[in-house]
């Protein structure tokens, strides 16, 4: 899961995923990270742990690391957050760049709309309970794919 400063959106999404994916019994490793590398070292947003607990799922152990192009190694597959965030993934990871293993997060739920997740860091708190609702169903379709029997 990446977006620009992994503290509001990826974070979300790190802890999102990992919660469902636990509970579907699935053993996924999950990380996050951001590509301005603004707020390495740091927590989640105060707001972006807030609503998340309040969901059920607690992000406040997670640290803000930076995207690497190592990254497109250790992952089968890398979530963007937004398109924005895709040109700095293509520009960090140079010739590692991998686009079969990249999607935007809301393809999930809207194939081939290329929507992006709305950064909620200037908004206030309601902003930060629209992008967990849209996160948490996008991870609930990638769960659902994931459990399907084929």
């Amino acid at each position: 899961m990446v977006c620009l400063g992994n503290i509001c959106r990826s974070p979300m999404a790190e802890g999102i995923l990992q919660h469902k994916a636990q509970a579907a019994g699935l053993n996924w490793f999950i990380d996050s990270a951001g590509t301005n590398g603004y707020h390495n070292g740091e927590r989640p947003h105060r707001l972006s742990q807030k609503v998340s607990k309040l969901n059920g799922i607690d992000i406040s152990q997670q640290v803000s690391r930076p995207f690497v192009k190592e990254d497109f190694e250790r992952f089968d597959k890398i979530y963007a957050m937004a398109g924005d965030v895709i040109d700095e993934m293509k520009a960090i990871a140079g010739n590692r760049f991998d686009t079969s293993k990249v999607d935007l997060l809301l393809n999930e739920l809207y194939p081939g709309e290329n929507a992006d997740v709305p950064d909620p860091w200037y908004g206030t708190e309601p902003g930060f309970h629209e992008v967990f609702e849209l996160i948490e169903e996008a991870c609930e379709a990638i769960i659902a794919k994931a459990t399907i029997p084929q």
